[in-house]
């Protein structure tokens, strides 16, 4: 699975009809809809369409039409995205009518092209599940620790520090094993 970590866009125009395509973090989502309705607001249509893993691991999927014909547009671009296996992941996109019907099957095809316009030019992110450790340290350790924790790209979520210091820290699965490693003798791992 993949994921994007910034905006890309990209413009497929059909009939005159522009379908301006928005591939988007998840996390980014809500706000650039809210920005694009606001920015576009002769534009006909918002199709939208999402992919993204919840806090249980599960795969929560979504598309909305948006007055097109019902499954002429969101189902299309959401079937695109998970046909490259594309997680936490957003696409919305902007129609400007252009004074000519496309017709069921033109909508379809216009809509996942705009969509398959956009996945050819974003740059994606290979995507590593990760996992959630609590690590207990000596204050003479601290260094030591830290410095393994952003060579072996661990990163630390909370501190709290009293007669020893306690980390909750997050990687990859891969990675956390390697970090664990590294400071088994410097570390208490919970």
């Amino acid at each position: 699975m993949k994921f994007v970590d910034k905006i890309t866009t990209q413009t497929h125009e059909v009939k005159q009809s522009k379908f301006i395509a928005y591939l988007m973090p998840y996390s980014k989502y809500t706000a650039t809809l809210e920005e694009l309705k606001h920015s576009n607001p002769k534009a006909r249509h918002f199709v939208v369409a999402y992919r993204y893993l919840n806090e249980f691991n599960q795969i929560i999927e979504h598309s909305g039409d948006d007055g097109e014909p019902k499954g002429t547009s969101g189902k299309p671009s959401l079937m695109v995205i998970q046909g490259a296996h594309i997680i936490n992941s957003a696409v919305i996109i902007v129609r400007y009518f252009g004074g000519t019907k496309l017709g069921t099957g033109g909508l379809v095809r216009a809509y996942s092209d705009a969509v398959n316009l956009v996945l050819d030019s974003a740059e994606f992110l290979e995507y590593k599940q990760k996992i959630i450790k609590e690590i207990v340290i000596e204050y003479s350790n601290l260094r030591m620790v830290e410095h393994e924790c952003s060579t072996c790209e661990v990163e630390i979520l909370e501190k709290s520090f009293d007669a020893q210091i306690k980390y909750k820290i997050e990687a990859s699965e891969a990675d956390m094993r390697i970090f664990l490693e590294k400071v088994q003798r410097l570390a208490k791992v919970f």
